[in-house]
Parts: structure tokens; sequence; C-alpha cells
């Protein structure tokens, strides 16, 4: 079969990620003697360096690690809300749903610390050895991608007259980040360095690595990050608030770890971070798939994928969050699911339909009432990850875009890594992206926006509550087969996630494989599509009953038959629909494979 890349094998270790740069960053702490957690810090820290418009420092990263010959676990770096953040005093404020962008939708900042905890627990080398890749391409520069200085380009207004400290490192000189030109952040260098220098005398590396938490919660770094927070910051509701993030939040946080929620589909588990995520979402696809599946790729395939899809999203506005009781093991049961599986007919439903678990009644927010019965109700362009299909004029599918108001939207990254031991680890890096928040000047790095996904209304399973986790679309996924963890995979996409995963996953267990092992490059390339017809996790949280966005290279009769069906298909580019990486590891001959989405040219696999 052909496919745009091979799909890597060896012995020693793979690594994918949404850049080349972290992925050979990764893959040379690797050739050091580090292991896969090793690999996975160092890639991350990468990642925030040459990904800006991508995810940060004080964004968010959900972890699923599977170390040789232990049980899966989930590693949370979602923060929760400041216990200032209350329904009451966002209301008060005249808000009817959280900013986009701002201090006000800033949770405590969760990746730093998820990563520290993995390199204390599962790691082997120091903070220097893994943080030196970083700060190389901080303090020395690195040639951006395109989407850098174009994302730069779109928020150029805002950072001159707004967001001054964003001007100083995206702007400097007035020029953007250029293609081919070094690009510096001497701020998020500096930073890092004074974080090794006080840390450099508490003791052996775990101590060090400790110390440096301690840092991030009550020194320098959290104090910066409290003064940012409070300072009146212009934000997508077009007024200038102050954020509620405080120095007791951040010392009272830690990243903390979980049992996944898990699925057995013929002989495959599925391992997920819990319903805090959308995790579920493609667990509970899963449930409700018939014995029998449609050929691959039909009209009538896609058709029982998208309606599932909107099935199991339905669920998740009405169910999943952090601040109620879910009703998980009702919602994946096999009862449930083949009455779900009952409201799937011949045509495409246009309605938003959760259902009652246990006999309880589901409760949708009053916002998804009025956008699911007020066309179109969807601004294409709105704040957050990718939502709906791109401009046609966009250069890459699934990044960063802009709206006529200025306001824009990030994206996502992703890393897995498997090493020569078995270990793997599948991990989905977000927030804090140079167009979330002001830069914190002191530090080099915004805070991020993950409380917008909240509601402001209260009693919802995901409304905004203090101390309590807002629901995230970041959802990494690691697969077992026969009980044995196989394959470690994910993308960038927020609502998009985990329809592209399920696409991805079917593919590889349905198709045929490659030079005896799981054909990962295969189903990355094949065509993919993903659907609209619930609200959108980000601002403004907008829906499209009934869509259906498909790449080109999808067959014409099989759009044609699925629009005979009611779908209202929109027919994108043929490289548009994800970017998904994948690991994986034959536990029958310990061969190691890889591969990276080529969607967007950016993504590379790399191993040996």
């Amino acid at each position: 079969m052909f496919t745009t890349r091979p799909t890597l094998q060896g012995t020693f270790g793979m690594v994918s990620s949404t850049h080349w740069l972290a992925s050979q960053s990764a893959m040379a702490v690797l050739e050091d003697g580090g292991n896969a957690y090793d690999a996975a810090v160092a890639g991350a820290f990468v990642l925030h360096v040459v990904e800006p418009h991508l995810n940060g420092p004080a964004g968010e990263v959900p972890i699923l690690l599977a170390p040789a010959g232990g049980a899966v676990r989930v590693l949370c770096g979602q923060g929760v809300a400041p216990a200032g953040a209350t329904v009451a005093h966002y209301r008060g404020l005249g808000l009817e749903l959280v900013p986009g962008t701002g201090p006000l939708a800033a949770a405590v900042p969760g990746a730093f610390d998820a990563w520290m905890l993995l390199l204390r627990d599962h790691g082997t080398r120091t903070l220097a050895d893994v943080l030196k890749y970083a700060i190389g391409y901080a303090e020395h520069g690195h040639a951006p991608v395109e989407r850098v200085g174009e994302t730069v380009e779109t928020v150029r207004e805002l950072f001159e007259t707004e967001w001054t400290s964003s001007a100083e490192v995206y702007l400097p000189g007035g020029k953007a980040p250029r293609p081919g030109e070094l690009f510096r952040n001497p701020a998020l260098a500096a930073t890092w360095k004074r974080l090794l220098d006080e840390v450099a005398g508490a003791g052996d590396r775990v101590a060090q690595i400790e110390a440096a938490r301690e840092v991030w919660k009550g020194g320098f770094i959290a104090e910066a990050l409290v003064r940012q927070a409070r300072r009146p910051t212009m934000d997508t509701s077009g007024q200038r608030h102050c954020g509620t993030l405080t120095a007791a939040d951040l010392a009272g946080w830690s990243a903390t770890y979980e049992a996944p929620a898990t699925y057995d589909w013929n002989g495959w588990t599925v391992c997920k971070a819990g319903p805090w995520s959308q995790g579920p979402v493609l667990l509970q696809q899963l449930a409700l798939l018939p014995p029998e599946l449609p050929r691959y790729g039909s009209a009538e395939y896609v058709h029982l994928l998208v309606e599932g899809c909107k099935l199991a999203m339905a669920d998740r506005e009405a169910w999943y969050g952090d601040a109620a009781d879910v009703p998980l093991a009702e919602l994946l049961s096999a009862p449930y699911n083949a009455a779900r599986r009952q409201l799937v007919g011949e045509k495409a439903s246009h309605e938003l339909r959760p259902g009652s678990p246990g006999g309880r009644t589901p409760r949708l927010c009053a916002h998804a009432h009025a956008v699911a019965t007020d066309e179109p109700g969807f601004d294409v362009l709105g704040v957050g990850e990718p939502t709906v299909a791109k401009r046609p004029t966009s250069p890459v599918p699934g990044e960063p875009d802009v709206a006529a108001d200025g306001g824009t939207r990030g994206d996502t990254c992703h890393l897995d890594v498997v090493d020569r031991w078995g270990n793997m680890i599948a991990a989905t890096p977000s927030g804090g992206w140079l167009q979330s928040n002001p830069v914190v000047p002191e530090l080099g790095f915004p805070l991020g926006t993950r409380l917008q996904m909240t509601w402001l209304e209260e009693g919802l399973p995901n409304s905004l509550t203090p101390g309590r986790r807002p629901r995230t679309t970041l959802t990494p996924s690691i697969a077992l087969r026969d009980g044995v963890p196989v394959m470690a995979f994910g993308t960038p996409g927020g609502d998009q996630q985990d329809q592209w995963q399920l696409h991805f996953f079917l593919a590889v267990a349905l198709r045929a494989q490659v030079r005896g092992g799981l054909d990962l490059q295969g189903a990355i390339d094949a065509p993919n599509w993903h659907n609209d017809s619930f609200p959108g996790s980000f601002y403004p949280r907008g829906m499209r009953p009934g869509s259906v966005t498909v790449e080109s290279r999808m067959d014409a009769e099989v759009v044609e038959e699925l629009r005979r069906r009611g779908h209202e298909v929109t027919v994108g580019d043929a490289w548009s629909e994800g970017r998904l990486c994948a690991v994986a590891r034959n536990p029958r001959t310990g061969v190691l494979s890889a591969a990276a989405n080529p969607r967007g040219m950016q993504g590379y696999a790399v191993g040996r």
C-alpha cells in the first residue's frame, strides 16, 4: 500500500511528535541512555519553544504511561479553577461565557508539575539533562515553522497596543518570526537557566526536581504568574479583566496519578483519561459499534461512525465533568449502548440526544439549547482549538486562524515515545499558547485559557467550580492487545481528537499489516473526517447540527451517499483532517514502530 512515508521499524526506540525538533530531541535522550519518560519530558519542553502558538509551560497536559511490566496510569496535568473563579464572580462582570483569552480564562497551570512528576517518578535523567535542548533552542534560536509568524501577524495589532510584553518576544524590532531565520526567546531561556541555578544545590536528582516544583509553586515563577494574572487584560469580551489566580492556588495544587478509563473491543483494550477529559467519548464510540461493521470506508461505515459520535458527544455534554459524579460505568455498559445504538437510523440526525444512564435525567446548559436551535449558531473561527474546517486559503489545517474581530484560536501538540525496554507514553500538551494571554515579561511565556471550556451556569457537570478541573478536550490514548500495551497514539484538534483517533484506531485494527507490524502510517494517511453536531468546547461554543467535514480524497460516491442520507457535507482540502502521531511495540518480537501525520508537513517520527 502506498503511504506518504514508511511506518518506521526498529528495536532501540521510537518517537513521534507534532514537530521534528521535539522528536529528534527526545530521540537524543534515548541515544544518551535515557528512557521513554526522560525523552518525553525533553521533547515536551522543546515543543514549548518551537510550537509556542500551540502550547506552553503554563498550559496543561494529560499523560498516559505504560511502564514495562506495569499497569497503565494517567498522570493528570490539568489544573483546576482557582478559588475565586466562581460563576457568581463571572456573572457579576456581565459575562455569559468565560472569555476565550485573557487571565479570567486561566486555570491553575498544570503542565510543568506533571512533567516534573513524570521525570521524578519514572525518569532517570536530571532536570538539567532534559531541559538543555529547550534552553538551547530558546537561547540560540531555531528556524520557526511558517505558522508561528503567520499567527503572530494575525495578532500584531493586539500585541502592539495591548499585549506589549508579547510584542517584545514575538515582534522584536517590529518583525514577526520568519522561516529560515533564527528566532529566539531569551526570556524563556533565562527562566529555565535561573530555575536550574536555584535548584542546583538541593541535592540529588530527585531533590532537584522537587525543588523545581517548589519554585514553580511558590518561588520567582509563581510570583510572576500571579502578578500577570492580576493585570487588567483585554480579552475576547472586548473588556479588560483581571484573573482570579492567586499564590495560594498555585501552592495548593499538584499533578496526580489515577487509573485510566478503559473499554475492551475485539481483543483490544483502549485506555483513556477519565470524564474530566473527553477521553471516554472514544470508548463509548467503540461501545456503540454493532457486532458486524460495514465495509471500511464505505458510506454506510462513515455514516455509522458519525452518528455514533453524535450520541457519545451528546452524552459528553450532559454527563462529563469534574464537578459531578459521572455515571461512567452505565455510559459504557452494553445494555445502555445497545439501546442507544437503536437511535442510529438510515438518515443523519440533526438533534442533540443525550441518554439517561441509570434512569437519570440529562441536563444540558441553556447555551447548548440555544445553539442547537439557532442556525447557523456557529463561528467557524472562534477562539480555541479547531472546531470546523478552516478557510480554503489556510496553508496548514488544524492550526490557529483568526476571526474578523482579531480573536485567534490555538491548537495543540502531541508526543508518543516507546523505548527498548518497552516503556511507552502518550501525551497531549496544550494551552498557554502565545495568543491565549500576554507573555509574562519575567518568564517568556503566557498563562493558559482552559477555563473557557466550563459553563457559567450552576449545577452542570462542567460548571465553573473552584477546585475542579475544566473538562478538557485533550485525550491521549494507549491500546493494549490481549492485556499487553502495544500502541500509544493521539492528535491535536480539540473536539475532533476522539473522532480522528477512532478512525485511526479502527483503521489499524481492521486493515492489513505492514512488514509484519501494525500499519500505523497507512492508518494515519487514510482519508479522515469530523462532525460538529454538538456544542463546541471553545469560545464561542457554537455547533453545526448535521455537519460532516470530509477530505476531498474521500470517494465522490461516498460523499454523495452521505448527502442523500441527510448529512450537511463540507468537502475540505485533500489533507486537512487530523494530525495523528503513533508508536507501537510488538510484545512477541520486540519490534518497535512509529508513524506521524503528513498534514501540515510538521510532524515527524524518528527511531532506530
